[in-house]
């Protein structure tokens, strides 16, 4: 109990244990944020890591000088894009395992071909947009490596959203992360970042609830 309160009070004090961090470690907090984005969008059972409101706060230093603007959207936004394709790539070598045998409950062949089918209509869509979301970021692109996604349509809209991702979250901090309301309410800050990147799930969830009631 105490370990997942330690977590939740990291997650939401990311800013200030974030500013100590590079205090005590200087250059070498570049590294290890860059293998925590890796692991959170590369590993489907660390979806769980900071992302958003990470670099979020790693805007806002940027902001104060404490950490290198041109370093932080080099070299996270390689290690974002590294992260999804490995992922992917999981994705491929346990999906043609787990679908190669008996077909079970989840791992079937009509399971399969709904997964093949989604990804060829909606695929870069998914890749790019989920990127924003916590937890589907993690999870799209392991899925999309078990319905054989083709690598070469898969990569470029992983770039993009990758790009994007990091941009987008770290501008948001560089420009507004040290506005004094933000820094005394950060933990209301973050519970709305998550929420704003969730809602697109919750409203297309509910519209999907509609359709299956109202199918004419």
């Amino acid at each position: 109990m105490e370990y997942l309160l330690a977590i939740v009070d990291y997650a939401l004090h990311i800013d200030q244990h974030l500013a100590e961090l590079v205090a005590l470690h200087g250059a070498l907090i570049y590294g290890l944020i860059a293998l925590t984005i890796f692991c959170e969008v590369g590993l489907v059972v660390a979806p769980f890591l900071p992302g958003d409101s990470m670099l979020f706060a790693i805007g806002a230093l940027c902001a104060t000088g404490a950490m290198d603007l041109h370093i932080v959207l080099t070299l996270f936004p390689i290690a974002a894009i590294c992260g999804d394709n490995f992922n992917r790539l999981l994705g491929t070598w346990i999906g043609h395992k787990a679908f190669s045998g008996t077909d079970g409950r989840f791992f079937n062949q009509k399971n399969l071909k709904k997964a093949h089918a989604f990804y060829e209509k909606y695929g870069p869509k998914a890749v790019t947009i989920c990127r924003f979301m916590p937890f589907f970021r993690t999870f799209v692109p392991f899925v999309a490596g078990m319905a054989a996604m083709p690598w070469r349509t898969f990569f470029p809209w992983s770039v993009l959203g990758g790009t994007g991702w990091v941009f987008a979250c770290v501008a948001a901090g560089y420009f507004f992360g040290n506005i004094t309301f933000i820094k005394q309410h950060f933990q209301v800050v973050i519970l709305t970042v998550v929420t704003i990147s969730l809602l697109p799930i919750v409203l297309e969830y509910i519209r999907a609830r509609r359709r299956n009631q109202n199918p004419a």
